[in-house]
């Protein structure tokens, strides 16, 4: 066990009181109250009109772009610098992901690259917001709306996020949002997806639903699968979002602390650029060099400090392994990077001791 995790949930709030309520009313499948009073919240808190739940983020994305009618002979550009989840969402619908390069300073997806990467057979763009910082949604609702392609905002990492103090989510044609235990807001498992187009969300409700007919009792007349949520978890959401404004509050504050801490220390904080309001879902450093982070990681390992990598390019991993492009911004990034603690019930004497074995870790590397 760490003495300080890369990441905890907070589940102090009324968490139990509504699981116990769904287990006493044995309302504890896919059917319950909390079903749609979490996804009437939720749309609520990032004002976006129509959402619909599924069982985890990966099935969002699947769903989402299975709505869009995405499918074999299409293409779909995604950054290279993204959970895996993203890329094989893509792959599921038989469409190709076509990887993009992002930007060295928000660390998001680049346009002028995004624009470079498109072909006729381009349907789709995907903004991956990476670590809680906005992609520049503008411009990439503008590449999109001139070459009629949808746009895709992943939202996964970007819950409490704001780009031009819009909620992401709201920029693109259809939107996604994973609830797993590590995210700002969790309901264990879970996931979301949200549009201002409510017949894209009724037809993603029939995807997810075994493709049922409407207003006909257990007719199908498309291929649908099993992605629902449970009122089990959507029972947690709810409780969760009661908090929600707090807790990116609290969030905030941590990275706040370590800006403060890392002052004077050779790293470099990945920090809010430009008309954006950061939630930061993970507090990443980048390390001078590359060839220090397993050494920086193993030290505060050993110190009861966990610690993750940056994402792993996409391009490198062996099913998507065969474009010939470069991504040097990506690869930068994903050589030098590491996230650290954090969850939201970090002190500040916390962050204080995490960012002196940072410190202590690039010492003991010759690095002051």
């Amino acid at each position: 066990m760490f003495r300080f995790p890369v990441y905890q949930p907070d589940l102090t709030g009324n968490e139990r009181k509504y699981v116990l309520e769904c287990i006493d009313s044995t309302w504890i499948s896919s059917k319950g109250k909390f079903i749609k009073q979490f996804e009437a919240g939720f749309c609520s808190f990032i004002d976006v009109p129509f959402g619909c739940s599924v069982n985890n983020g990966t099935v969002a994305l699947h769903a989402a772009l299975l709505g869009l009618g995405i499918g074999a002979g299409d293409e779909v550009i995604v950054p290279s610098l993204t959970y895996i989840a993203s890329v094989n969402a893509i792959q599921y619908t038989g469409a190709t992901p076509v990887f993009a390069d992002v930007l060295p300073v928000t660390w998001q997806l680049d346009p002028s690259d995004v624009e470079a990467c498109i072909t006729p057979k381009t349907k789709a763009i995907m903004a991956v917001h990476l670590y809680g910082h906005p992609c520049d949604l503008d411009r990439l609702r503008a590449i999109a709306d001139a070459r009629g392609l949808w746009l895709v905002e992943d939202c996964a990492e970007a819950i409490g996020s704001r780009y031009r103090n819009r909620h992401v989510g709201g920029v693109g044609h259809i939107s996604t949002f994973s609830f797993f235990g590590n995210k700002t807001l969790t309901t264990g498992e879970g996931g979301m997806v949200v549009s201002p187009d409510e017949k894209l969300i009724d037809r993603v409700s029939r995807i997810k639903g075994q493709g049922l007919a409407p207003n006909r009792e257990y007719w199908h007349d498309i291929v649908g699968y099993n992605y629902r949520m449970t009122n089990i978890c959507a029972a947690i959401g709810v409780a969760q979002l009661e908090r929600a404004d707090e807790t990116v509050k609290r969030k905030r504050q941590v990275a706040d602390w370590y800006r403060d801490e890392l002052a004077g220390v050779p790293v470099t904080m990945h920090g809010e650029h430009g008309d954006v309001f950061h939630s930061y879902w993970m507090v990443s450093v980048l390390l001078p060099k590359a060839e220090q982070r397993d050494g920086v990681r193993r030290h505060l390992t050993e110190q009861g400090i966990e610690t993750r990598p940056l994402f792993f390019p996409a391009h490198t991993m062996p099913m998507y392994a065969g474009t010939t492009r470069r991504f040097p911004v990506t690869d930068d990034l994903s050589g030098r990077g590491i996230n650290l603690p954090s969850y939201p019930d970090l002190k500040r004497g916390d962050v204080a001791t995490i960012c002196a074995e940072l410190k202590r870790g690039l010492q003991h590397l010759g690095v002051s």
